[in-house]
């Protein structure tokens, strides 16, 4: 414990670089060309010295095969330059790798979408044979839907997801409006999961594992529905244009505003008010929404006109 307090503000600051490092490494796709070298950024850079073999492989669980496709291999000095970052001296992407390194140590990062690991590799000036270099990334893979209800799909074009991973006191964001059906790389352990359907306030949520080598696929389920608003003279009769539209929930908050013969809009399970103006007049109807594929609300001129105060309407 001492000695890891004695070198403890080194071992931050090395951590800090390695982070910074990694943010701005990403490879540009034109240096990944057929033919070319994989580690390309190593051209005009390498040292003099003994150079080794090193090869790189990876596998999603101890036990698990190698993985030929998916992977982005970078290498780094291990020591921060003047700036206080890490140099990246080679970058590939696919699956297993090999790369000649001078004599030293290095920092090796392999990513999986949004899993990776890291480990300080080091390259002796003596012996025979290739260096190998084998990561265990301990990731696994995760895909989500939404039903409206029990079994009716949800719009894939209306729902969106938030991920977090959930790390006991604290959650942090994997990822932002990540579109259903979507493969999400992650590393294995505890996510939170967010449910948008439509931009109001339909959400469902979930906590789920990641196992290491498994995709896991789950379907929330979304209590909410489309609702149409229409005003008329009559009932089934033809919507009257010209007229402006809020919709109050169950607490007479303000959800949403238009002003549309046809409003459309998403909305949780619940109760409602919606309230048009058209012209001097204002109407006013209670309506509960559940969770089915779509929701008619009809308003009539003689049926569901507010009562209002004799002084005239805004």
């Amino acid at each position: 414990m001492a000695l890891f307090a004695q070198h403890r503000p080194f071992l931050l600051r090395l951590l800090a670089a390695l982070a910074c490092a990694l943010m701005t490494s990403a490879l540009p796709a034109a240096a990944q060309s057929a033919g070319e070298d994989p580690f390309s950024l190593m051209r005009g850079t390498q040292e003099p010295g003994v150079k080794r073999t090193v090869s790189f492989e990876a596998r999603l669980t101890q036990d698990g095969a190698v993985m030929r496709d998916g992977l982005t291999w970078r290498v780094f000095k291990s020591v921060p330059d003047a700036s206080g970052r890490l140099e990246l001296v080679a970058s590939a992407e696919g699956g297993s790798k090999t790369i000649e390194l001078p004599a030293g140590e290095y920092f090796v990062n392999c990513a999986f979408g949004r899993a990776s690991t890291t480990r300080k590799v080091a390259v002796p000036r003596t012996g025979e044979g290739k260096v190998d270099v084998a990561l265990v990334l301990e990731a696994g893979g995760l895909v989500l839907n939404a039903t409206l209800g029990d079994d009716s799909r949800a719009d894939p074009d209306l729902l969106r997801f938030t991920v977090y991973e959930d790390r006991g006191d604290k959650r942090e964001l994997v990822i932002e409006d990540l579109k259903p059906e979507t493969i999400l790389r992650l590393r294995a352990g505890t996510y939170e999961i967010v449910s948008y359907y439509g931009d109001l306030n339909a959400e469902a949520h979930a906590r789920l594992k990641v196992k290491a080598g498994e995709i896991t696929e789950a379907t929330l389920k979304q209590h909410a529905a489309v609702v149409t608003l229409t005003l008329a003279s009559e009932k089934g009769g033809e919507a009257l244009a010209d007229t402006s539209w809020t919709v109050l929930g169950a607490s007479g908050d303000v959800l949403t505003e238009s002003r549309s013969a046809y409003p459309s809009m998403i909305l949780a399970e619940g109760e409602y008010t919606a309230i048009a103006r058209n012209k001097d007049s204002v109407y006013e109807k209670n309506f509960t929404v559940a969770p089915v594929k779509s929701i008619q609300v009809e308003l009539l001129l003689d049926e569901d006109k507010a009562e209002l105060p004799d002084e005239s309407v805004d």
